[in-house]
């Protein structure tokens, strides 16, 4: 059972340095914009969910699932790959190293996560776009990862800066989403040991949106941590979390060094890590749900317990990335019924640690935004909201299994993640929506169409989408025939043309390019 939800809570330590000039609050536009997915704006900060959770898995399913989590975790271990440091750390605790594998005694992780907070906020540089992560909030973020983009003129082809700065701006415009995310797109145009650079600073200056940092090395981490401590504040940025970061366990049970050094950075700092095996059911972990469920267990209480090593207390989540694979071909599939129930059950799992839980999104194995990208898409997003998810990436733009952010497909996402944002407020109960005065109005035989409860509430009784087609076949035949990607594209492209930033105080601006300036002139480019 859920806990109660803190609300945001007043600064008592001081705001962070950029908010101090983009204090704003939702008005008006933004409530209308809230309804709809058409015009960008500044709506509630975060989804605060008013249903109930679904849930699969009973007390019997789930004390099974735990057992044999911790069975593995005592005869089999995880893999603590090239980490001197995290092996100490592990033996000190109580742990039973042999080499680098790591036999945990039943309950030490357990105990270890009791330090970690159940719910928390990370903090945007405008204070009103803060979010909760934990409780019944939900989070939605972008897609993360992918190398390659399909653009406005249909070509599929290799992101660039350009690219990220673009889908940056589109997600700060976007009211239905709530979070700036990481690696929108992989801009291979940058040399790779600085593009982390300029994508972390692309967060900062084209969004105040919270955002996620780099995890692709450890000092590129440190990098995130000194460009937040320019943005926030050293002091702020030590006592609240200000960031989100991706840690993916190695699946099938290892965590290699590239993913503990990133860990330990962030923990060391107070910020948050979402420890995420990366499953792909049938290679990456067993074929059956219960198998892979408890899998992911007990990677994740071994990942998210280190943080708590390395500063107790410091932020974690529990997280899921679960797909299943084509039996025939290896290729990961989406929207299939078992990753569903891999990710239900591994919701239920979290609320008993007390964490705050990963999962979801808008995933598809698509090419194209097409019936088989929306089906599956759906799927997924339904199951992430029910679920009780707390923060969901790749909530929009995701195409052709993760290969690919799609404009057209991010802009239809959007308009879907509005309806959930809507669903999620659950049914009004209020004398305006018990409606007793119209059903007395109207009374037998008639119709609501002019009745004065209709007239006050019509413009914010249903969700109004900014791309479905709900006119006549002449009117559609009349406009051009125009399928919903060739509506996104215009929306998508009318939203980049009207784009204006948010105010970024010019001496921490000039510190941030600074910082990059020397960062990047003490090291040579690397493509590799």
């Amino acid at each position: 059972m859920d806990t109660i939800d803190p609300q945001i809570p007043e600064e008592t330590a001081g705001e962070p340095a950029a908010g101090r000039r983009t204090r704003g609050v939702a008005g008006a536009a933004g409530r209308r914009a809230a309804r709809s997915g058409g015009g960008p704006g500044l709506s509630q900060p975060f989804i605060m969910r008013k249903l109930g959770v679904y849930e699969v898995l009973d007390e019997e399913g789930l004390q099974l699932i735990e057992r044999n989590a911790d069975k593995i975790l005592e005869e089999i271990g995880i893999e603590f790959r090239d980490d001197a440091e995290a092996l100490r750390l592990w033996k000190d605790a109580g742990a039973d190293v042999r080499g680098e594998r790591v036999h945990f005694p039943v309950g030490l992780c357990r105990e270890l996560l009791k330090t970690a907070p159940e719910v928390f906020t990370q903090h945007a540089r405008n204070p009103a776009r803060s979010v909760q992560i934990g409780g019944k909030a939900t989070v939605f973020a972008p897609v993360y990862g992918p190398p390659f983009v399909r653009d406005l003129e249909g070509v599929r082809r290799y992101a660039t800066i350009e690219d990220f700065r673009n889908f940056v701006k589109l997600t700060y415009m976007a009211p239905s989403l709530h979070h700036s995310g990481g690696t929108v797109c992989e801009p291979v145009d940058v040399p790779v040991n600085k593009r982390h650079l300029d994508m972390v600073y692309s967060h900062m200056k084209y969004s105040d949106k919270p955002f996620m940092g780099s995890v692709t090395a450890p000092e590129r981490a440190e990098d995130t941590i000194e460009m937040c401590k320019i943005l926030f504040g050293a002091e702020f940025v030590d006592q609240n979390c200000v960031t989100l970061n991706l840690i993916n366990a190695n699946s099938p049970m290892v965590f290699d060094e590239t993913m503990l050094g990133a860990l330990k950075v962030y923990a060391r700092n107070n910020q948050a890590c979402v420890v995420s095996p990366f499953i792909l059911a049938g290679a990456m972990s067993p074929v059956t749900v219960a198998g892979t469920l408890t899998q992911i267990l007990a990677e994740v209480l071994a990942g998210a317990s280190f943080t708590q090593l390395i500063r107790p207390g410091a932020p974690v989540l529990f997280g899921t990335f679960a797909a299943s694979i084509s039996m025939q071909s290896g290729a990961p599939t989406f929207g299939t019924p078992e990753p569903s129930l891999v990710s239900y059950g591994a919701a239920q799992l979290a609320r008993r640690l007390k964490i705050p839980f990963r999962t979801g999104g808008s995933l598809c194995g698509s090419k194209v935004p097409d019936a088989q990208a929306a089906h599956e898409s759906a799927a997924t997003l339904n199951m992430t909201l029910l679920a009780g998810t707390n923060f969901a990436l790749h909530s929009a733009g995701w195409l052709e299994g993760g290969l690919v952010s799609s404009y057209e497909k991010f802009m239809i996402d959007v308009d879907q993640l509005g309806m959930q944002q809507r669903f999620a407020e659950g049914v009004d109960l209020s004398e305006t929506g018990q409606a007793l005065d119209a059903i007395a109005e109207v009374g037998p035989g008639s119709h609501y169409l002019g009745c004065a409860h209709t007239q006050a509430n019509f413009q914010t009784a249903f969700y109004r989408s900014s791309l479905a087609d709900n006119n006549s076949y002449e009117q559609w035949l009349a406009e051009g025939e125009k399928r919903i990607e060739d509506r996104a594209r215009v929306l998508c492209q009318s939203w980049l043309d009207s784009y204006q930033g948010p105010e970024l105080d010019p001496a921490i601006d000039e510190a941030l390019l600074a910082y990059i300036a020397s960062r990047k002139d003490s090291m040579p480019d690397a493509f590799t």
